[in-house]
């Protein structure tokens, strides 16, 4: 699509959502935002305060009706109101609940009929293209460590449920231990790189991690062994947590817009 202009909507005017706005605000060549969505709709008028152009807010469902790219950073308990209405209208549609994309497998079928593409961008995940190639050949295991400090963690459904707490911890513990799937379920704001790593590899149940609350990291740590027929590689990432949300990293909303500027640029580097 290079040499023509995309318009973006945003599906949520959080800790993510907000960042990319502004930045498109201040001018990306090929890219206009066209409208945000919130729960609070005064709230985020009021958060636009400063931009050159803030844009309408709208209700999830119709930011497909207004752009031509869809953009979701919401709670992943909305995440089917924006996506759903964005494949049914055969938009570009980018998520970063990647989790929450695992429990709507429907959604790729019906993308191919739509004429939709859905494009996860990479956030915080180095390597994916790695892990890509690899996947064109034979994967023999994919394994995650992730290391989060416990107030990153907090909160998290599969703790509540399961009576763990990460209060007052002076030295690292396990949390979770399993699939890609199931912690997509277990934590869904907080493990989206693992569901990402599973679509570009494995698979989500054969992509296994562990989950770790540690007050001895201050960044959300990953680290990744890949085992293929074609290579075999480790890598590790700190990702400075968000300080208005440090369940995801300040990392994520650069992948957007990276990942924005990919879909309009001449020249792109990177499968």
């Amino acid at each position: 699509m290079a040499g023509t202009e995309l318009t973006v909507g945003i599906g949520g005017f959080g800790a993510i959502g907000a960042k990319v706005a502004r930045a498109l605000d201040q001018g990306m060549p090929g890219i206009r935002l066209v409208a945000i969505s919130a729960r609070d709709h005064d709230g985020a008028r009021a958060r636009m305060a400063g931009m050159a152009k803030p844009p309408p807010v709208v209700a999830l469902a119709e930011l497909a009706g207004v752009a031509d790219v869809v953009v979701e950073c919401a709670p992943a308990s909305v995440f089917a109101e924006v996506a759903e209405a964005a494949v049914e209208a055969g938009r570009i549609f980018i998520p970063l609940s990647c989790g929450a994309l695992l429990q709507h497998p429907d959604l790729v079928a019906r993308a191919a009929e739509t004429g939709a593409r859905i494009i996860v961008p990479t956030g915080a995940l180095v390597g994916l293209d790695a892990v890509r190639a690899a996947a064109e050949g034979v994967i023999h295991s994919v394994h995650m460590v992730t290391r989060k400090p416990p107030n990153g963690l907090a909160g998290a459904p599969y703790l509540l449920e399961n009576n763990i707490s990460v209060d007052g911890l002076d030295a690292a513990k396990l949390v979770f231990e399993g699939t890609a799937r199931d912690a997509a379920k277990a934590f869904p704001a907080n493990v989206n790189v693992a569901a990402a790593l599973s679509m570009a590899g494995n698979g989500p149940d054969n992509t296994t991690i562990e989950i770790w609350a540690d007050p001895g990291v201050t960044r959300n740590t990953h680290t990744i062994k890949v085992d293929s027929d074609a290579t075999r590689f480790e890598m590790k990432i700190e990702g400075i947590p968000s300080p208005e949300n440090p369940a995801t990293g300040l990392l994520t909303p650069l992948s957007v817009l990276a990942t924005l500027r990919g879909l309009v640029s001449t020249m792109k580097v990177g499968t």
